[in-house]
């Protein structure tokens, strides 16, 4: 993104909001406001002048989004001026909505009211969908995607699980659909009305692996036919549409599934975390799709879809939703274990405590190195599976010993719903046990 008048503003107000002048006359909460509000009111001006003018355009299907725009020897960690304003509102989103929303949210197991309409205030639906169809997204980055979901975290795990359901739907349709795929589905998530989307891959029996489902698709006179079941899915209350991983010829396919087909149905089901998603089951009977259901094949090309890069991607969805969780766990017990006292003194004083501490940091930062190492490579179109197992591997493992850790460092206080740790420990533990149903 250009650095145009919106972007010098939000710098001006930045470098006002740390200035010694604005905390000496206690300004900086307002000018962080601003800037805030700013930014997200240039997102949405932005998306709307994008629209008009892809409308005036004509649609080129064949590209419908840019190669990145800079090829790198080595991946680049250095975050261009677009992410860092995009990671900087989104966190403000974060801070100010998900952190007041999310222990209610668990609470009644359901998401808040027009929580996924008010998602619109920062944008995520323009910024999935190309501009040659009414958007914003002008490249294919994994790496922003990932920034996203790792800010949407730290405010809640479950709520920004439940936020990008829907746009890892789109992030797939791009990536892999036909052009009539992408002209039939992606102008939905430009609507008033919010779409609500999921991928569906896990299914419940015991040592599941994605690239052996259980779930059949057979090929008929009218198209596909699907029968199976789906476990974890979001939106146990029905969603519009879904893209639900089958066995076919012996090879795994994702299919488009409208959520409004006959012999399709949800059932609730309760789950250790990630509760106000509403996880549940996707039960599929005879569930005749027609003859384009099929993700990334057309008359033209059996399949344009690389299952194994559509796993991994969702992987590190979830690493990257991991490190904004863990991020938030280690914020907290920081501020806490140095304010809570014992013995005449803060706890943070006590070398068991701060090697604890110390570890998490470590351990985080490992986690981000793998998660955006792989993203990277994504992005510029390179072998990524490697990466992407590793930094998989290492988040599970470690995300759950992070949300142990921060309920070890509370005491008592971190086995009660008065702190957030007994939340963010059920909701890290999905890691271990989930195999995608997000796509970066």
């Amino acid at each position: 993104m250009a650095k145009d008048i919106q972007g010098v503003g939000l710098g001006l107000a930045s470098k006002f909001a740390g200035s010694r002048f604005a905390e000496k006359y206690k300004l900086r909460k307002s000018a962080e406001k601003m800037a805030y509000l700013s930014t997200r009111t240039g997102f949405k001006v932005a998306a709307g002048v994008l629209k008009r003018r892809a409308g005036r355009k004509p649609v080129d299907n064949t590209k419908l989004l840019a190669a990145p725009q800079k090829q790198h020897q080595l991946f680049d960690l250095s975050l261009s001026d677009e992410q860092q304003m995009i990671k900087d509102t989104v966190r403000a989103y974060a801070s100010d909505v998900l952190r007041e929303l999310a222990l209610a949210a668990d609470e009644e197991k359901t998401l808040p009211t027009d929580f996924l309409t008010n998602l619109g205030d920062i944008g995520l639906n323009y910024f999935s969908v190309p501009e040659a169809l009414g958007g914003a997204a002008q490249s294919y980055s994994p790496t922003t995607s990932a920034i996203i979901a790792e800010q949407l975290a730290w405010g809640d795990m479950t709520l920004a699980y439940a936020a990008l359901a829907p746009t890892a739907v789109a992030n797939a349709i791009v990536r892999w659909g036909t052009a009539e795929q992408k002209k039939q589905y992606l102008p939905r998530y430009l609507e008033q009305t919010p779409i609500k989307a999921a991928i569906a891959v896990q299914e419940a029996h015991p040592l599941f692996e994605p690239q052996q489902l259980s779930c059949k698709a057979k090929k008929n006179k009218h198209g596909y036919v699907l029968n199976g079941s789906k476990t974890l899915v979001p939106f146990a209350d029905g969603a519009d549409l879904y893209l639900v991983a089958a066995q076919f010829k012996g090879q795994p396919a994702i299919f488009i599934v409208p959520g409004n087909s006959a012999g399709l149905s949800v059932k609730a089901g309760g789950a250790m975390g990630l509760r106000a998603a509403q996880t549940g089951q996707l039960q599929l009977n005879n569930v005749q799709l027609p003859a384009d259901a099929r993700l990334g094949a057309d008359d033209f090309h059996s399949s344009r879809l690389n299952y194994q890069e559509f796993i991994d991607l969702g992987q590190l969805h979830w690493c990257a939703l991991a490190l904004g969780c863990c991020q938030a766990a280690l914020d907290y017990v920081i501020t806490y274990c140095n304010e809570r006292e014992a013995f005449g003194e803060p706890i943070s004083h006590r070398q068991s405590v701060a090697f604890i501490i110390a570890d998490i940091g470590i351990e985080l930062e490992s986690m981000r190195l793998l998660t955006w190492r792989a993203a990277a490579l994504a992005e510029e179109g390179k072998a990524f599976h490697r990466e992407a197992f590793l930094a998989h591997t290492l988040c599970a493992e470690k995300a759950m010993k992070i949300g142990t850790d921060a309920v070890q460092l509370l005491g008592g206080h971190g086995f009660t719903k008065e702190h957030p740790a007994e939340r963010w420990y059920r909701d890290l533990r999905v890691l271990a046990c989930v195999n995608s149903g997000l796509h970066l």
